[in-house]
């Protein structure tokens, strides 16, 4: 499949590691240059870059906190004067410490997963919607998941579903710059984990006995990046192995 990607710009936020670097290289494998951010060290980022230019691609890749709409500010400006535009924007970036019980999460874990997980977004898409609108075309995907649907963790089954409206409201907004909006929930994928969270395994009820695996979930992305995905817009696909039906 032509995906209409070369040439065009990819914005990816985290993506040192797991999902984000690999979808950096498959991008890049499609000819897209990168705008790539992490929001810690930016060792595993600059080897993801490196990878990228191999493959003869412009790379534009630094620390920035999703969070802060002057950091993000600062990122987008730069990607958009290094390689000329952002086509596509990925906010894959993730607060994964409000995984606990409702009466456990501190304050201030509760506050952190809405400025990441719901605030990160909405910065990306504030600074780079007015670049989409200017060309007549632009590709916003985001990420929930399926918590959400099954009753997980409050603080992130809010966020996650918070997530959804998001990219709906964005679809209905925007559609008429050619812009699209849409959304991943993955279900359990085999990635690296931080030390603090608990290894999951499979539910009872899952019926492909198997976790997800990295490569599924990037091939969607940039499926729904590509031109071929022009009449989708405000959909959440859930990749979860069967373990709930959206």
């Amino acid at each position: 499949m032509d995906t209409g990607l070369k040439g065009k710009t990819v914005l990816i936020t985290g993506a040192s590691r797991n999902i984000g670097a690999l979808a950096a290289i498959s991008f890049a494998r499609e000819g897209a240059n990168l705008a790539i951010c992490t929001s810690s060290k930016t060792d595993r980022l600059n080897d993801v870059a490196k990878e990228a230019r191999a493959l003869g691609v412009k790379v534009v890749a630094e620390q920035c906190d999703v969070a802060d709409g002057a950091s993000v500010s600062r990122f987008v400006d730069k990607a958009a004067a290094e390689l000329g535009a952002v086509h596509v924007a990925i906010n894959n970036a993730v607060d994964r410490g409000a995984e606990g019980g409702f009466l456990a999460v501190s304050d201030e874990v509760w506050e952190s997963s809405f400025r990441v997980n719901l605030g990160g977004p909405r910065n990306i898409c504030r600074a780079v919607l007015p670049l989409m609108m200017k060309q007549k075309w632009g590709r916003i995907i985001n990420f929930s998941g399926v918590d959400p649907f099954l009753g997980g963790s409050v603080t992130k089954g809010m966020a996650k579903l918070g997530i959804i409206g998001f990219t709906r409201g964005l679809a209905r907004e925007f559609a008429e710059h050619e812009i699209t909006a849409n959304c991943i929930g993955p279900g359990t994928i085999e990635v690296e984990r931080d030390s603090f969270q608990k290894p999951k395994g499979l539910k009872p009820q899952q019926p492909i006995r198997r976790l997800g695996k990295p490569r599924e979930i990037v091939s969607l992305m940039i499926y729904l990046a590509s031109e071929d995905a022009g009449y989708i817009t405000g959909q959440a696909y859930l990749a979860n192995g069967g373990l709930y039906f959206h």
